[in-house]
C-alpha cells in the first residue's frame, strides 16, 4: 500500500507523457485547435517566459504518400494532429513535453543540461529484488490514474467538431494499451464500412521508430510514478528459446492449472483486465475503444498454429536479418523484399528476406506463439510480456543501426504508407515526434543495452572508427579506383614529360627529367610531404 500511495502522490506532482493532454481536452482548445498548456514553473504557455518554448503552428509534411490508403479527410489520424490541433508547443534546446515541462530523452536536471545514459538489462540478469520491483512497478501503473492525459472515446465528427468533447480517464498502463490500439485501428468509413489496410505503427518504415518512442515514453512514466529515475525496461532475449521461459509465476505469470488459456492465480497478472480487444465490435458500431474492461489476459504459449509459426526465432535468423543492408524497399509495406524492417517485423522470411505473409517470423512469431491477447495487434500491449518483447526487438534495431551506420536519408522521405514518411508526426503522440527523429543510435536518446555495451574508446579511435567502417564497406571500389587512377596518372605523366623533353631539347644547362639507369644512384630525392 505504501508503494501505491507514493506512486499516486508522484503522479499528482509530476506531468506524464501520452496521448490527449487533459489541459487540451476541452471545448475551448478543440474549437481554437490549440494545445499550448502553461508550464507550472512560470505559468506561461509552453514555459515561454522561461525560454522553454512557445506556441507555434504545426508544420506538416507535404511529401506524397504511398497508394495503400486511397482516401482523404475520412480519418482523424491523417496529418496528425491537425484534425484536433494545429498549434502546439514547440520546445527549445533540450526541453520537451506537451508544455515543455520535461527534458528530452537522454537529458535531466532543472535546465535539462545533464546527460544521462541508462542501461536496459536482460530480465534473467536482474536480482530477485530488481525483478520483484519491476513487477510491482507494472502493477502500480495498472492501478494509477494518469493525471495529465485522457483518451478519446469518440471521433472528431462524433464530438461535433470539438463542441462536444468525448474523453475519459485511464490508468497509466492502459493509456499505453489504448495508444497502441489507436495507432493500429481500422478507419471507420460510416455505416458498416471500414478500411483495414491502414496502420500508423506497423507494416511500414515507422514500425521500429514508433515502438522506440512508445517504450521510451512508457519507461519515463514508470520512472515518474515510482520516483525511480534509474528504472529501465528489461528485455527478454527469446533467440533459440524452446518455450516461454518468462511464463512462470516468478516472472510474467504461469499457466492456469485448469484452464490453459488463462494465467495462474498465483500471479497478480491473472487479475488484470484487458481493454481494446474487440475490434470487430467497434467497427460494427463505428465507435472507438472506450477502455471498458473486457476480461482477463489470455495466453496459451506454444499451442498456436504451427503451420504459421512452428517455433520461436533462432539466432541464425536474427543474424541473417542484421546482414540486410536496406532498411526499406519496394512498396515499403508488408510486401517489401530484402527489407531489414519487414524481415525483423516478421512479414518476410527470416532466411531469404522474401515477403511471405502466410508465415510469421521474428517479431510477429513471438506474438503468434503467445496464442492469446498478444496475438491480436490492436490489443497486444495488454499482456505485459509485450514490453519485454519489444525491448529486445528494439535492441536488434539498435544492432543494425550500429553495424550499418545509415544516414538519416536512408529512412524514406516520401511514398511510404500514410503516417510513415520521415517527416510525418507519429500517431497518437502529443508532444509531437517525427519518425526520422528516432532513426538514430539509442545512446543519443539516453539508453543502451547491456549486451551491446562496448568498452570505452579513446578519442582517436572514436573519431576514426566510423570512417574505417565505411572504408571497409567500399574497399573493393577504392582499390579499383586506385588502380585506374594510377594508370591514368602514369599515362598523363609520360605524355607531359615527353612533350617537355621535345620542347626543351637536351641542353646541358637543364637537368634532365628522365635519368639513365647508370646515373640513378648519383641522384638524391627530397619529398615535400
Amino acid at each position: 500500500m505504501s508503494l501505491f500511495t507514493m506512486g499516486f502522490l508522484l503522479v499528482i506532482l509530476q506531468p506524464s507523457t501520452g496521448q490527449f493532454p487533459r489541459a487540451c481536452a476541452n471545448t475551448q482548445s478543440l474549437l481554437r485547435k490549440e494545445c499550448c498548456p502553461p508550464w507550472d514553473g512560470d505559468g506561461s504557455p509552453c514555459g515561454e517566459r522561461s525560454g522553454r518554448g512557445s506556441c507555434q503552428n504545426i508544420l506538416l509534411s507535404l511529401a506524397p504518400l504511398g497508394p495503400q490508403f486511397p482516401f482523404s479527410g475520412v480519418d482523424d489520424r491523417e496529418d496528425w494532429p491537425s484534425v484536433f490541433y494545429n498549434r502546439t508547443c514547440k520546445c527549445q534546446g533540450n526541453f520537451m513535453g506537451f508544455n515543455c515541462g520535461e527534458c528530452k530523452f537522454g537529458f535531466s536536471g532543472q535546465n535539462c543540461t545533464e546527460v544521462r545514459l541508462r542501461t536496459r538489462r536482460n530480465i534473467f540478469q536482474l536480482t530477485t529484488h530488481e525483478k520483484d520491483k519491476f513487477l510491482a512497478y507494472l502493477n502500480l501503473a495498472k492501478n494509477t490514474l494518469s493525471k495529465d492525459y485522457v483518451i478519446a472515446t469518440g471521433t472528431y465528427t462524433q464530438m461535433n467538431n470539438g463542441s462536444n468533447p468525448m474523453f475519459r480517464n485511464i490508468n497509466v498502463y492502459d493509456l499505453f494499451v489504448w495508444m497502441h490500439y489507436y495507432a493500429s485501428r481500422d478507419t471507420l468509413l460510416g455505416g458498416f464500412s471500414v478500411w483495414r489496410d491502414i496502420d500508423f505503427a506497423h507494416e511500414a518504415p515507422g514500425f521500429l521508430p514508433w515502438h522506440r518512442v512508445f517504450l521510451l515514453m512508457w519507461e519515463r512514466e514508470i520512472q515518474k510514478i515510482t520516483g525511480d529515475e534509474n528504472f529501465t525496461i528489461p528485455y527478454w532475449d527469446w533467440r533459440d528459446a524452446e518455450s516461454c521461459v518468462v511464463c512462470t509465476d516468478e516472472y510474467m505469470g504461469g499457466r492456469h492449472p485448469r484452464n490453459p488459456n488463462l494465467l495462474s492465480p498465483a500471479s497478480f497478472f491473472s487479475s488484470w483486465q484487458v481493454i481494446c480487444t474487440r475490434s470487430e465490435e467497434y467497427n460494427s458500431q463505428q465507435a472507438l475503444c472506450n477502455a471498458t474492461s473486457e476480461g482477463p489476459i489470455l495466453r496459451n504459449p506454444g499451442n498456436n498454429d504451427k503451420s504459421r509459426t512452428p517455433r520461436l526465432p533462432s539466432s541464425a535468423e536474427v543474424e541473417f536479418c542484421l546482414s540486410l543492408t536496406q532498411y526499406e524497399s519496394g512498396p515499403m509495406d508488408k510486401m517489401a523484399n530484402y527489407s531489414f524492417r519487414n524481415t525483423l517485423e516478421g512479414f518476410a522470411d527470416p532466411r531469404t528476406a522474401i515477403s511471405n505473409i502466410s508465415q510469421s517470423g521474428l517479431h510477429n512469431a513471438l506474438h503468434i506463439y503467445m496464442n492469446g491477447s498478444m496475438s491480436q495487434v490492436q490489443g497486444s500491449a495488454n499482456d505485459p510480456i509485450f514490453v519485454l518483447h519489444h525491448a529486445f526487438v528494439d535492441s536488434i534495431f539498435e544492432r543494425w543501426l550500429r553495424r550499418h551506420r545509415p544516414m538519416l536519408e536512408v529512412y524514406p522521405a516520401a511514398n511510404a504508407p500514410i503516417g510513415h514518411n520521415r517527416e510525418n508526426y507519429m500517431v497518437p503522440f502529443i508532444p509531437l515526434y517525427r519518425n526520422g527523429e528516432f532513426f538514430k543510435p539509442s545512446r543519443e536518446l539516453g539508453y543502451d543495452y547491456e549486451y551491446l555495451q562496448e568498452p570505452v574508446l579513446d578519442s582517436f579511435q572514436e573519431l576514426f572508427i566510423p570512417y574505417l567502417e565505411q572504408a571497409r564497406q567500399i574497399w573493393a571500389w577504392l582499390v579499383g579506383a586506385a588502380v585506374i587512377g594510377g594508370a591514368i596518372t602514369a599515362v598523363l605523366t609520360g605524355l607531359i614529360l615527353a612533350c617537355r623533353k621535345k620542347r626543351r631539347g637536351t641542353s646541358s644547362e637543364i637537368q634532365p627529367l628522365l635519368i639513365e639507369s647508370e646515373d640513378y644512384n648519383n641522384i638524391s630525392y627530397q619529398s615535400n610531404f
